[in-house]
């Protein structure tokens, strides 16, 4: 069995800072992988664990930072066997039906019994590229997947937390599914996991084809601070406390 993870490298957030017209700063921002996407591949490597015979290709889609040699063995370490990427200055920034569409040439080049992905990624956490995806391999698709049952030849059992149930769905391959964050804590590689990924193949592919550019991406600002109040409301009587709410009330 074939697994493709979705893996997509976002700036370090704290090395991100707020220019004085609210437009983000990103330039000094070190790439890493997408916390979703960790949770992504923790779920290929626990499948992998139970079926010794996966083969486990993390694929990655994006600009510049996709030739950082730091962060290809980072995503390396984490279990995946190899990693692909499709890295060109025109996926810098591009948006989740382009990715989509990037990902599903790709996985129809190199072939896949399932891919697996975050429900969202760590910078617009838009939780479109999944099953924007599956439509485009017209697969079964899933999104929210909070747990793998089971994973036999031909189907995958998985449950979905929703708001006041449990849905337990069988889901044949070839599919997508897009995991949540609830569903593993993803495992810190150690020293040996870490020497080994530099060992592990790189595959740099192009896709000539891509997605018609729908939608631009014209800024990302960081939202406007509010002024503080300051306002102090001293003693407990019951007008304190209605006037405290009222100014709850406004904020809200």
């Amino acid at each position: 069995m074939k697994i493709l993870v979705g893996c997509k490298l976002v700036p370090e957030d704290q090395d991100i800072t707020v220019k004085s017209d609210g437009n983000l700063d990103m330039s000094k921002a070190a790439p890493k992988i997408s916390q979703f996407d960790l949770n992504a591949i923790e779920t290929a490597v626990e499948i992998k664990k139970v079926n010794p015979e996966v083969t486990i290709t993390a694929v990655s889609v994006g600009g510049k930072s996709l030739e950082n040699v730091k962060s290809r063995k980072d995503m390396l370490s984490r279990g995946p066997d190899e990693l692909v990427v499709v890295a060109d200055e025109k996926y810098e920034n591009i948006l989740p039906h382009q990715t989509a569409k990037v990902l599903a040439d790709t996985a129809k080049d190199i072939g896949f019994d399932l891919v697996i992905c975050g429900d969202g990624s760590g910078d617009i956490y838009a939780q479109q590229t999944g099953v924007r995806l599956g439509a485009l391999l017209n697969v079964a698709t899933l999104n929210g997947v909070s747990k793998i049952v089971s994973i036999e030849s031909d189907k995958l059992v998985v449950e979905r937390a929703l708001e006041n149930e449990i849905e337990v769905l069988e889901v044949p391959f070839p599919a997508v599914i897009s995991v949540s964050a609830d569903i593993n804590e993803p495992t810190i590689p150690g020293m040996k996991a870490i020497i080994g990924a530099g060992k592990k193949p790189v595959n740099a592919i192009s896709i000539d084809e891509e997605a018609a550019n729908l939608v631009e991406l014209v800024d990302i600002k960081a939202p406007k601070k509010k002024e503080r109040q300051h306002i102090i409301i001293e003693g407990d009587a019951d007008d304190k406390i209605a006037e405290f709410v009222s100014h709850l009330r406004k904020i809200i």
